[in-house]
């Protein structure tokens, strides 16, 4: 085995840790802070009230979720509990703590809301001061498409005005990376808020000089689906100056390749399996 590097690899925890509670609530970013992570990874979307809502799909899902009178929700009608048509008092009551995600069988469950952005970043920075440890990243992930413009969220310029000003209400400016798929975001955000580190997602294996002629800039983070990480890969992200964090990454095998190839950080559902590898 290679030394390990003087300084060690950011460990991500992927919607908190959603491998061992469910996935982007408060006992779930609470807990992977527990377990040791750097950054917490999460999800947003915009609430009809213009809400920034910490959730991965802009619907109520029937896999995770119950809705406000405590039923399960039919999957073929999921994206009828659309998000962006409810205000955040009619989402607050709906529960995604306490229904397994039959992917994560190890969960522990819990009844739980889905918070909004301000209340995740003022909690995870009131525990991590009760637990005497360094003030938490956030890598906040925009999820839009044009297809859904106007239907699922607002326009790209819109989402990040929203955002950035939850990031900058609660001074987090300086510890926070905006994420996302869709290059519109990041185009939005470069022009926004210049000075927030951006993240370009990529799920595809179209050459890393394409993604960034589509952008049009070079942001601090790539962050590519971890299967499509080698080494020349990393060479070439770090020769543009960007740090390279692939996602989701579960299996100690796959972790120890990427700790290997020299990967600036990993973002896992599993950071208690990080973190153990790390202090080896």
């Amino acid at each position: 085995m290679p030394p390990k590097p003087l300084i060690l690899p950011e460990v991500h925890g992927h919607r908190g840790c959603r491998g061992l509670r469910p996935e982007n609530t408060l006992a779930g970013f609470l807990y992977a802070l527990e377990l040791g992570v750097d950054a917490l990874e999460l999800d947003v979307v915009i609430s009809a009230d213009e809400q920034v809502v910490v959730s991965h799909e802009p619907w109520l899902s029937a896999a995770i979720c119950r809705d406000a009178a405590g039923e399960r929700i039919d999957p073929a009608s999921e994206r009828l509990h659309n998000l962006f048509l409810m205000p955040y008092a009619a989402i607050r009551p709906c529960d995604c703590g306490s229904v397994r995600n039959p992917r994560f069988p190890h969960q522990l469950l819990n009844a739980a809301y889905k918070p909004l952005l301000q209340e995740v970043i003022a909690e995870a920075n009131r525990y991590a001061q009760y637990l005497g440890r360094p003030l938490p990243f956030f890598s906040i992930e925009i999820k839009s498409s044009l297809a859904g413009d106007g239907i699922l969220h607002p326009s790209p310029p819109r989402f990040v005005e929203l955002v950035s000003a939850v990031v900058h209400a609660a001074d987090v400016a300086k510890r926070t990376t905006l994420l996302s798929f869709d290059k519109r975001v990041l185009q939005a955000a470069r022009n926004q808020v210049p000075y927030l580190p951006l993240c370009l997602l990529v799920e595809d294996a179209h050459p890393l000089a394409d993604h960034l002629r589509e952008l049009g800039f070079v942001p601090a983070v790539y962050g590519p689906e971890h299967r499509l990480v080698d080494e020349k890969l990393v060479a070439k992200a770090h020769t543009h100056g960007m740090r390279i964090i692939p996602w989701t990454v579960n299996e100690p095998a796959d972790m120890q390749r990427l700790l290997t190839l020299g990967v600036d950080g990993i973002t896992t559902d599993y950071p208690d399996l990080l973190v153990g590898l790390l202090l080896r």
